[in-house]
């Protein structure tokens, strides 16, 4: 039981994005072109993925324990730091430039179009050279 539910969540997750369009890397374009041929209808994606999100966390808020777990993963940091900012910056450059960001990589890799995986390859490497030099910096820091 202890994978079960976090693989359904993935697959359904998956299959949401699959069937909104977001592993489309020229839907996503379309959305993010503001000044051209605007297609906003990921907003509709966006914002049913949010109210999920936030009814969700809500209620979790407001329940003693999970149902299948004994304690909440909550976020341990609270305020924004720099690699926050850093982070979400080169998250949304990555985003505009490809069309594509890490959710709908990893659910478009079973279509084996070469443009997702060539964007998988280095999204890999930088998740283990982001990680690399937080451990750098932070040990440099302390002590």
């Amino acid at each position: 039981m202890t994978f079960f539910i976090p693989i359904l969540s993935g697959a359904l997750f998956g299959a949401g994005l699959l069937v909104s369009g977001m592993t489309d890397p020229s839907k996503v374009l379309g959305f993010l072109n503001i000044f051209g041929l605007w297609d906003p209808s990921l907003i509709l994606v966006m914002g049913g993925g949010l109210i999920v999100s936030f009814l969700g966390s809500r209620w979790a808020q407001g329940t003693q324990r999970p149902w299948f777990d004994i304690t909440f993963s909550w976020p341990k940091k609270q305020k924004i730091d720099g690699a926050l900012v850093i982070g979400s910056a080169i998250f949304g450059i990555g985003w505009g430039l490809a069309g594509i960001c890490p959710g709908p990589a990893i659910a478009g890799l079973g279509s084996f179009i070469p443009s997702i995986i060539l964007f998988f390859l280095p999204m890999i490497a930088g998740l283990f050279l982001g990680h690399w030099t937080r451990n750098f910096w932070e040990s440099k820091n302390v002590g």
